[in-house]
């Protein structure tokens, strides 16, 4: 039986925490940022983790448990 391969692309794009949270980077933050808020473009800074919704799918492509964000 060979290998189970984790998802390279995916690997690229997460982050997985100590205690098994995937850390993300949200979207539409790296650019056409003059008409966005100073609000909105602190918020794509702050630490984003995979919801409940995904982390079934992700931890499939992984090929490792994960634990959701509450």
């Amino acid at each position: 039986m060979p290998k189970l391969k984790s998802h390279k692309a995916l690997l690229k794009r997460i982050r997985i925490t100590a205690k098994g949270k995937v850390k993300i980077r949200r979207a539409f933050g790296g650019h056409l940022r003059s008409h966005k808020s100073g609000k909105l473009m602190r918020s794509y800074s702050a630490s984003n983790y995979v919801g409940k919704a995904d982390i079934k799918r992700i931890s499939a492509m992984l090929k490792m448990r994960l634990k959701p964000s509450k």
